[in-house]
């Protein structure tokens, strides 16, 4: 059962993470990745891929929807951060770098070869799939940055609360699901 506070804190990082993206900013700098790889590191793995999905969903239903399969993609990438974020559970820095350029290259080689296998956009060769990754890479830049600086955000918020109040957790120190 899912805590009074990790309940509100959930709800929280879904809210903060769907509101983020119906803002104003560059294409794919928002925080949604982020808090899917926050959620992966911090909460039980049951309600951490809720976050990122219910981001998306929440926010996409202002936003409007687009090619299903695609859809499918982009989601299967936003779960795919918190999976990132349940490998580096209990770990420092380093590994959770890593998962966070790991999580923007992951999104950016899904998503753009989606498009690539799903559009009319890009003749289907090497030569056109090479092209939509190539075009796809301003894309990127933004990806990478909003990740860093979310995760940034969200971890160093996290431990800075848990310095000022000692006993705050948001799962089991067991790492139980």
């Amino acid at each position: 059962m899912l805590q009074k506070k990790s309940f509100f804190f959930v709800l929280l990082l879904i809210s903060i993470a769907a509101l983020a993206r119906l803002m104003p900013h560059p294409w794919n700098f928002t925080p949604i990745g982020a808090a899917g790889l926050f959620a992966g590191k911090y909460l039980q793995k049951k309600w951490a891929f809720v976050v990122p999905l219910a981001a998306m969903a929440l926010a996409d239903l202002w936003l409007g929807w687009y090619d299903w399969r695609l859809m499918i993609a982009v989601y299967a990438s936003m779960a795919a951060y918190t999976f990132l974020g349940v490998l580096v559970r209990a770990k420092g820095f380093v590994p959770t770098a890593t998962a966070t350029l790991a999580g923007s290259l992951q999104f950016f080689l899904l998503t753009n070869g989606m498009v690539w296998v799903l559009s009319a956009w890009y003749p289907h060769t090497l030569q056109g799939l090479l092209t939509a990754y190539t075009l796809g890479v301003p894309f990127f830049k933004y990806t990478l940055a909003g990740d860093v600086l979310y995760v940034g955000v969200f971890v160093l918020s996290f431990v800075f609360a848990q310095l000022v109040y000692r006993q705050l957790t948001l799962a089991p120190r067991s790492n139980a699901a």
